[in-house]
């Protein structure tokens, strides 16, 4: 896919690095603005698998018990 990318881009390389560059930061732009708000609500993260009521506390060991 990147080497069909690469010889469809016009230009020499330094114009083909650039050129790659803008691509990929507005593939990253298009990401972060539309296509992750978008998924969000639908992901899981908020579906909580553990209670707290049922969780002890964690305890570390005081340092005069050595």
């Amino acid at each position: 896919m990147y080497a069909w990318l690469w010889r469809k881009l016009p230009g020499p390389t330094p114009v083909k690095v650039l050129e790659s560059l803008a691509l990929a930061v507005v593939t990253v732009a298009l990401l972060f603005t539309v296509v992750f708000p978008w998924v969000e609500p639908r992901l899981p993260f908020n579906d909580v698998t553990v209670d707290e009521a049922t969780t002890a506390p964690v305890t570390t060991p005081s340092a005069s018990a050595s």
